[in-house]
């Protein structure tokens, strides 16, 4: 399995566990960056690693190489000195040097290779993160939409089946309607009450008013009547005459 398989799975094992514990989701997502950056960190201590490879295999293939190089010099050294047993020896050694040389410039070439796909797996793996870093906000408010949505529905289903707070509801209502046609009726038998009260007030001031005037119709009847008797001093009063002696 590659790195970024590992890495794939590593992460993927780690979104299962947290959504399986059904935790905030805001932690949930926090946690989940936090952890996709832990493993970014070693994924990018893992290629560091791969380049310092393919360097010290390059650095190996050309110091083989450069090897193989000088002991060509000392074969051409060693025929101009006619020693070709040494000469013989010198490039046996060269030939053993470019065998590395060969070796390891194949080796280098293919880690060279992978230490690129590697570096393009790590720029799409950086590029995963940073979106899924701006997006983590949405997706917060999105949850926090949709949790409050549940919210609403539970309660709204939990009302559904209890009918006793709608029925308290309603007994209240018409409690309240009773009472207040209870208070309008007080209220309409206080005007009444109090308009018939007013009524016998006003009749008792007419029937006073009229009992009055029939004293006085009385008064000037008797006074009428005590002028009009011979031998009155009303009656001379009412005459004009003052009697002589």
């Amino acid at each position: 399995m590659g790195l970024f398989d590992r890495l794939r799975t590593v992460i993927s094992s780690n979104i299962n566990d947290l959504i399986n514990k059904a935790e905030n989701p805001e932690k949930m997502l926090n946690q989940l960056l936090i952890d996709m950056n832990e493993q970014m960190i070693e994924s990018k201590k893992a290629v560091a690693m791969a380049i310092a490879d393919e360097k010290k295999l390059e650095r190996e293939a050309l110091e083989n190489k450069r090897m193989a190089e000088d002991w060509e010099k000392k074969a051409m050294l060693a025929v101009r000195a006619s020693r070709d047993d040494l000469a013989k020896e010198a490039l046996l050694r060269k030939q053993e040097y470019e065998g590395y040389a060969q070796q390891l410039s194949t080796q280098w070439q293919a880690q060279k290779e992978s230490v690129e796909k590697l570096k393009d797996s790590l720029r799409q793996l950086q590029n995963k993160i940073d979106e899924a870093s701006r997006k983590k906000n949405i997706l917060i408010a999105r949850a926090k939409r949709a949790e409050a949505q549940d919210k609403i529905n539970k309660t709204m289903s939990s009302l559904s089946g209890n009918r006793s707070a709608f029925d308290t509801f309603d007994r209240m209502s018409k409690k309240v309607d009773e009472l207040e046609a209870r208070t309008e009726a007080v209220k309409e038998l206080d005007d009444a009450t109090s308009g018939a009260t007013l009524e016998k007030q006003f009749a008792a001031l007419e029937s006073t008013g009229g009992a009055d005037t029939l004293l006085e119709d009385l008064k000037r009847k008797m006074l009428t009547q005590d002028a009009g008797s011979p031998g009155t001093a009303a009656g001379s009063a009412a005459g004009g005459e003052t009697p002589k002696p």
